[in-house]
């Protein structure tokens, strides 16, 4: 038991911050949508192809256009993104809004790509990974170590006093309270992190080899792109693949003979971006194959839950309450134990005193 209590406030130290700045970053963005000062995000959505056609063929020929996220029942403004991290908000009907030439004019941006990547690209999600891991083990190892001091179990929102006993507590006892919150949070943070560790918790739901390839995209061969791509051509065969769908994000094609992705969302579909995707040749616009997201394996679908349940982008209101207490409660739990771990340790006086009234 004492090894474990080691482990784990020393892994708390030492890992403890970047939780916790993940925590309060993951809050924000759960309310982005509210904060994004821009005319036009309130404006309802109108999703049907002739409007959205339009608006396509319109910004997708701005010069440098990479693609479009296209506007949702929560934001009603497209998002454009362009070469070198540049993008642009657009009105429904295909007018500029905003623009900005870095993601460092954008809060939204910029808190998005330090909660997803740290400022570090591939670096920084593994990096997040390894803080996901170290998390599911504070909170096993935070409940073995509370178990031996449950009849002290005073829940308080704040530490009693700033002293090292008192932070000790409350850190324990508020951890096993939020525990199943934690616990939801970052096993789905973590999913979508790394791939090994997704596929092992949906195991349950399908074999693991069939779900892999599920996820895995389609290699697709076609043209380089064409100069006026018929964009209008490609979201009509898509309604009528998907009457039912949302358009969600068209992606032109990172290299030579990649195809132009269109991503949609079908009213059954819990990810906010939906996983039915079309592929289509970028130099014909024809229609290289199509994936429908309700015929994936069970173990897929499954994976596709992690995200909405991690952005409370399911459960209205009520669940986003609960992962704002995760969020809070996660950046709270983490930054005291890195204070108290590096500036509130016990003084070598005291712990050398303390040794000597042990009888040997």
């Amino acid at each position: 038991m004492k090894l474990l209590d080691t482990l784990h406030r020393w892994t708390g130290g030492l890992i403890g911050l970047v939780l916790a700045l993940l925590g309060l970053s993951g809050t924000i963005l759960l309310y982005e949508h509210l904060w994004i000062g821009v005319p036009g995000a309130s404006d309802p959505l109108r999703g049907d192809l002739a409007s959205v056609a339009v608006a396509t063929e319109k910004l997708m020929a701005a010069p440098g256009a990479q693609g479009i996220i296209y506007a949702d029942d929560r934001f009603g403004l497209h998002q454009l993104r362009l070469e070198q991290d540049a993008g642009a908000y657009a009105s429904q009907s295909g007018e500029i809004a905003a623009r900005w030439a870095s993601q460092w004019e954008r809060p939204e941006l910029w808190i998005f790509d330090f909660h997803h990547h740290l400022f570090a690209g591939d670096n920084g999600e593994w990096v997040i990974g390894i803080a996901g891991l170290a998390g599911l083990f504070f909170i096993i190892s935070g409940a073995i170590l509370w178990w031996r001091t449950r009849r002290t179990f005073q829940l308080r929102l704040w530490p009693r006093r700033l002293s090292r006993p008192s932070i000790v507590m409350h850190h324990r006892d508020l951890g096993i309270v939020v525990a199943p919150l934690l616990l939801i949070s970052i096993i789905t943070g973590t999913m979508m992190i790394f791939r090994p560790f997704a596929l092992g918790v949906v195991a349950p739901f399908g074999p693991v080899a069939e779900t892999a390839k599920a996820l895995d995209p389609p290699k697709y061969k076609g043209g380089p792109l064409a100069a006026k791509p018929d964009y209008t051509a490609m979201l009509t065969e898509a309604h009528r693949r998907f009457p039912d769908a949302d358009f969600r994000i068209l992606s032109l094609p990172r290299e030579d003979g990649d195809p132009i992705s269109l991503r949609m969302k079908q009213p059954a579909e819990w990810l906010p971006n939906g996983r039915t995707t079309l592929w289509f040749d970028a130099a014909t616009g024809e229609l290289l194959g199509a994936r429908d997201a309700l015929a994936m394996p069970l173990g897929a679908q499954a994976f596709n839950t992690a995200f909405p349940i991690h952005a409370s982008r399911v459960g209205g209101w009520a669940w986003r309450g609960l992962m704002t207490v995760s969020g809070l409660s996660l950046t709270l739990l983490g930054s005291l134990a890195v204070w108290t771990f590096w500036f509130r340790r016990p003084k070598a006086a005291k712990r050398s005193a303390r040794a000597a009234l042990v009888p040997t």
